[in-house]
């Protein structure tokens, strides 16, 4: 446990030299995957959602509307202030991927720092271990320079469990932090599941706990109804558009047995170094049942839950796991404090107990850099397939079709960014119309042809029957897609244009 006997002004300086020790460990850590893209193709995002991200802000911006096609309000946007930081970017008239690259590195420096701080009240060390673990964690490096929201989400959830660790806790506070979280991601609300579990078995009177409970729910509600309002006024439900579409694209993946699911998604933060923290987290779960560190615990049951709640509404592993990013700090801070825990445990004078410590920590660290530089390599070649064919065919379709054409896609984000066309979304998002249908590529044609559709840009093996009734007119042949198991976007004159 942290030992209060060293002098304050020390522990002090110990808090300021990590701080600003962190900071170019974060710089460098995300500068290495910029050059290494730039070095394969050039620089962008790994995901066609950040330009949906992009394309929200820029006309907040420029326009005042908040539209992902100018003049049709949309509730298209996951991420709502997200899209409101993007768009000081525009404002300030900064190179949108630097101005992004920045926020993607503060918000993982945050991480950093706030990870080393829950780290350290469990230990008294002198070098921040955990925030440079953090800093280098090849996925949370991948979304820190992603364009998405992914870590800002993340940032969020660690400072509600930091602030559960401040005695006396400020609840209201709390409460406001978890409503403000809906609005980067509207999985924000359950973080009021720990809090009000800390509350519950925190042991003060029965008095005392309904007044921390009301303080949390009601800073809470500040926050979070406007956002229902919000989304309410511009879709007229109460979550994003994206809450509904992106369930109903991927239904069909209910058919797989729930444990098999939840399996899958809970095994994603132990690809690289978190696979040896496993036992760590063992550990420190047990530890903190014995000695009823309720934040451990809650942070562990909000863990396993929000996975849970993943594997049952949206079990999917693509994209390095980025529906499950913003959750793995959570899982690396406490598998690290249980590492830490044996570790320290170990008699230094027994000499295979010395054999397992020191070989443990080298492959840990060893298996951290290593899959540093392995999502590098990932990195750079997500941002090139995005950009040899998501902004590759935005930029044909902006440049050889019409300006009043109409064009039908799955992928919007760089079509709205470089396309400057009016887009049917076949995924949903900004036509929450075809969500009913969403799978059934005989009722979209059918929609298509009642809209008067002009092109169709999509992937073949996507909408096989849908590609298969236009004529091709564009065909990227980019190098990355196919060389990653992939195919190549095409662009159909849709039948009857």
């Amino acid at each position: 446990m942290m030992q209060k006997t060293f002098p304050r002004f020390t522990q002090s300086k110990a808090n300021l030299s990590y701080i600003i020790l962190l900071a170019p460990v974060v710089g460098v850590a995300a500068g290495v995957y910029l050059f290494v893209s730039s070095r394969m193709y050039g620089n962008g995002f790994p995901l066609d959602d950040a330009w949906i991200h992009q394309t929200y802000a820029r006309n907040l911006a420029l326009l005042g509307q908040w539209a992902f096609i100018p003049g049709e309000p949309s509730a298209g946007s996951t991420s709502p202030l997200w899209s409101v930081l993007l768009s000081i970017g525009y404002l300030i008239r900064i190179q949108p991927l630097v101005w992004v690259y920045v926020l993607g590195g503060a918000s993982l420096y945050g991480i950093a720092i706030l990870g080393e701080k829950w780290y350290r009240s469990h230990f008294q060390l002198r070098f921040p271990w955990m925030g440079l673990f953090l800093a280098g964690e090849w996925h949370l490096v991948w979304a820190s320079v992603s364009g998405m929201e992914t870590l800002l989400y993340s940032l969020l959830i660690l400072a509600v469990f930091c602030l559960l660790l401040k005695k006396p806790s400020r609840y209201w506070i709390t409460g406001a932090l978890i409503g403000l979280s809906t609005w980067v991601r509207p999985d924000g609300v359950t973080l009021l599941g720990p809090v009000l579990f800390v509350i519950l078995l925190s042991g003060a009177n029965l008095k005392a706990r309904l007044v921390k409970g009301g303080q949390c729910i009601v800073g809470f509600m500040v926050a979070f109804l406007p956002y229902l309002y919000f989304n309410w006024r511009l879709a007229g439900s109460w979550w994003p558009n994206t809450f509904y579409a992106k369930q109903a694209e991927y239904a069909v993946y209910q058919q797989i047995p729930y444990l098999e699911r939840y399996l899958s998604l809970a095994l994603l933060p132990l690809i690289g170094a978190g696979a040896l923290l496993l036992p760590g987290l063992l550990y420190q779960g047990w530890c903190a049942v014995r000695s009823r560190d309720w934040v451990s615990i809650s942070a562990i049951l909000w863990w396993v839950g929000y996975t849970g709640v993943y594997a049952s509404r949206l079990p999917v592993t693509y994209q390095h796991g980025r529906y499950l990013i913003p959750a793995m700090p959570v899982y690396f801070i406490l598998g690290l404090i249980g590492v830490t825990k044996i570790i320290q445990g170990m008699k230094q004078s027994i000499k295979w107990q010395r054999i397992i410590k020191n070989t443990w920590m080298l492959i840990i660290v060893g298996v951290w850099l290593g899959f540093y530089g392995i999502g590098a390599q990932a990195y750079a070649q997500d941002v090139a397939i995005i950009e040899t064919e998501m902004v590759a065919s935005a930029k044909w379709i902006s440049i050889n079709t019409p300006p009043n054409a109409l064009i039908a896609a799955h992928d919007i984000g760089a079509l709205g960014y470089f396309g400057g066309r009016k887009i049917i979304d076949l995924a949903g998002l900004v036509s929450p119309e075809v969500i009913p249908f969403i799978r059934d590529e005989v009722k979209l044609a059918i929609y298509l042809d009642n809209k008067h559709v002009d092109f169709l840009e999509t992937f073949p093996g996507w909408y096989p029957y849908l590609s298969k009734l236009g004529s091709q007119v564009f065909d990227t042949n980019g190098k990355y897609s196919p060389g990653a198991g992939g195919e190549n976007m095409r662009i159909y004159r849709w039948r009857g244009q």
